[in-house]
This record gives C-alpha cells, structure tokens and sequence, in this order.
C-alpha cells in the first residue's frame, strides 16, 4: 500500500468523488397501532384487513400463549399498550375481563362490535361504558360479517353504521372504515346502539310496505277475476272454466299489477313537486307518509318488473296449453269437414298481431333496462345525466309501446276507412 493510499484512507486528503456507501431513505412516520380484543372469525377478519390497509395490528388476550390463530404480521399481548384504538370482538357474555382492564383502558376509544342475542333484547344494557366509564365508547361494524370484512366491501354490505357520544371517537373510527374502503353512515349518540344490533335481525325492512302493496293489489284482481271469469261463468252458463285459474286468469292479473306498480314507482315524485311548487321552497320536509313512500320507489319498481317478467313467461305458454290446442284443432275440423271450406289468410291481421308482439317484446326490453339501471351495482356506474335521461326517457317511451296501447291504436286504425 502506498503512502498516498494510506493519507486518502487517514482522512488527510479529501477526495472530489462520492461515497460508495448505500443511500438511506427517510423513515416515514410509523404506521398507527390498533388493538383487537377477541381471535375469532370476525377479529381474524378484521386484523387481516387492518394489516393490509398499512395498519400495525396487536390483540389483547388474557392468554397469549394458548389463543387462537392470528393473522400472518399481528403480535399477541397482554394489555392493549399504546394503541389509542381498541376493537372489541368477544361476545357478550365474556365481557367481564374488560373491568380488569379497566385502569390501561381509560382514555381510550372502544370500538364494540358484539351483536345482541335475541332473548337479551328487554333488558338492554350496553356493557362498555358501564364496565369502563373512563372510555369513549363507539358502536359500529357490528352489521358486517367476517366475510364482508376478509373480502372487502361490496354493494350489498358497504355500509358501516357507527353510534357514539364522543365526536372525536367516532371520527377516529370512520377514519378507519373509510380506509377500509367502507362508507360510514352515522346514526347519532349510544342511544342508537340497540337500534344497530337490531340490523341484523331485520328481515327485509325495506321491502315490507312494497311487498304488501303487491300482495294486496294481486290478491284483490285475482278474487275479482274468478269471480267474473269463472264464478259469473258457472252461475249462468253452467260451464265449468275453473281451470284457466292456473294460468289464464294470473296472466290478466300480473300485467294490471306490473303497470300499478310502475305508476307507484314514479307518482311519489310527481306528488314531491307539487308540494314544492306549493310551499315555493325544497328545504321543507315532505310528509312522513310521502317520504316513506319515496324511499321504497327502488321496490316498487324492482317489484313491477318482476311482475312483469311472470306475465312474459305465462304468455310463452299459451301456445303449448292443452285448453289452446284443443281449441285450434276443433275449429280446424269444424271449419273443414262440417263447412267445407277453408280461411282465407288475411294479410292485415298477420300485421295487427306481429306489430302487437313485436311492440310487447320491445316494451319489456325497455322495461328491463329500466329494472337494471335502479340496481345500486349499476346505478353507481352511470353519472346523474345518464341516470336521468334513463329513468324519464324509457319511462316516457315505455307506455306507448305497450300492447294495450298499441292494440287500442290498432284497432282505431283498422275501423278508419281507407279510400
């Protein structure tokens, strides 16, 4: 080694070239820790979604060493430590190591996610901020499953209800529901939270009002068609019809309930502006019976279409009945061997009826597009415009390319005279 080499070396002799060492980048600010109390399905879950939306994920357990297993990343202690934020997912009856706790975890947010069981729903107590008074209590995740939180969220469970008395709380939970790519509805103070444990328990609460309408409009034609079709028939003519109960008569029936429907699907909103072109403001809230109606117009209009689509599949089978068939042949016969003679083809009514199909067939495509575009999968890929110009466009075209109306306009036509 030279002399030169060893001065360089010493740091006698500065040299113009840059280090050879690796550059070291900045450490960012260290990712927040949260705490989960509970190793079942849901606090697995949950961890898992944590730990990939960045955050550092502990669970508190009495027993660290004999609890079950976590997610890949997450540690296991004893106490909730220096996370500000504590998930609880234990099930209720298993609350009691939480007043143990209770002196590491003041101060601190609680984010209870247990839901109640049915037979403890008279005498609701919310345990947390008894148990720990010196908490600020949260209600929120409690109607998602574990499936919901693992997967992600989808249309069907993308909200996230949350109660709490504290804002500040409530915020630092929403923060975390947002990040996880949820959308947080708030429902107020912890008063609400017996409110939230009844979501899950609720069997279709958005369908019953347009379910019963359905049921009541459906029911009421039925009886009045049987008692025109078929009682009227028998007490008079002795003739026994009761047989086209099965599929004649529900097809008269569903098309009438399909268009009632449809028009209770949009008379809500026609009924809005009125009030407010006669109030001469939009910030006044409409009646409670107008507002419930305008929050089941989606049903309603799902339900019409439904209706609808039965009334498509009844008529593909009136060529195939037995009731059909036997009358086509029977009048064949009659016509040729008892007459001797046959039926001209007559080229108007071959236009009358296929126009009168064809009409249906594109009225119901429409009415499809309709139903589709009101699915909250699809409505949330569309821009207000479109969703718009959909929804009052088709709904304007739709009515005069119904049959009914087409047959009417038909007919007036064929009566016209023609010079």
């Amino acid at each position: 080694m030279t002399a030169e080499t060893e001065r360089v070396m010493s740091g006698e002799v500065k040299t113009d070239g840059l280090p050879l060492n690796p550059l070291r980048t900045a450490a960012g600010p260290e990712p927040e820790l949260l705490c989960i109390f509970g190793t079942g399905d849901l606090g697995r879950s949950l961890g898992q979604r944590l730990l990939q939306t960045g955050y550092r994920v502990v669970y508190g357990s009495r027993r660290p060493h004999s609890c079950g297993p976590v997610p890949q990343g997450a540690q296991v202690q004893t106490a909730a430590q220096s996370a500000k934020l504590v998930f609880i997912c234990v099930h209720r009856e298993h609350y009691d190591f939480l007043e143990a706790l209770a002196p590491q975890l003041k101060g601190k947010v609680l984010s209870e996610h247990s839901k109640m069981p049915p037979y403890n729903k008279a005498e609701f107590v919310f345990l947390p901020s008894r148990l720990i008074p010196g908490a600020f209590v949260v209600k929120a995740f409690n109607t998602l499953s574990a499936w919901a939180l693992q997967n992600g969220p989808s249309d069907a469970n993308r909200q996230v209800f949350l109660c709490g008395d504290s804002a500040e709380a409530k915020q630092q939970v929403s923060d975390v529901a947002t990040r996880l790519s949820f959308s947080v509805v708030d429902r107020g103070s912890l008063s609400a939270a017996r409110e939230l444990e009844d979501f899950p328990l609720q069997l279709f609460p958005e369908w019953r009002l347009p379910l019963w309408i359905a049921t009541g409009l459906t029911a009421s034609f039925f009886f009045y068609a049987v008692i025109v079709d078929i009682v009227y028939s028998y007490v008079t003519y002795k003739k026994d019809t009761s047989f086209r109960i099965m599929v004649s008569l529900a097809n008269k029936v569903f098309p009438i309930v399909s268009l009632i429907m449809l028009s209770l699907c949009y008379l809500p909103g026609v009924l809005a502006s009125f009030f407010q072109l006669y109030r001469g403001t939009k910030y006044r809230r409409f009646p409670d019976w107008l507002d419930r109606w305008m929050l089941c117009r989606k049903q309603l209009g799902l339900l019409a279409l439904g209706f609808a689509s039965l009334h498509v599949l009844y008529t593909l089978l009136i060529p195939i009945r037995y009731y059909v068939r036997y009358k086509i042949k029977d009048s064949t016969v009659k016509t040729v061997s008892l007459e001797n003679k046959t039926v001209d083809f007559e080229t108007s009514t071959a236009w009358y009826t296929d126009s009168y199909y064809s009409m249906g067939i594109l009225g119901f495509g429409l009415y499809v597009i309709l139903g589709i575009s009101s699915l909250p999968s699809v409505s949330n890929a569309l821009s207000w415009r479109e969703f718009n110009f959909i929804q009052v466009g088709i709904f304007m075209c739709a009515p005069h390319l119904n049959p009914c109306v087409l047959f009417a306009q038909l007919k007036h036509w064929q009566s016209l005279p023609l010079e």
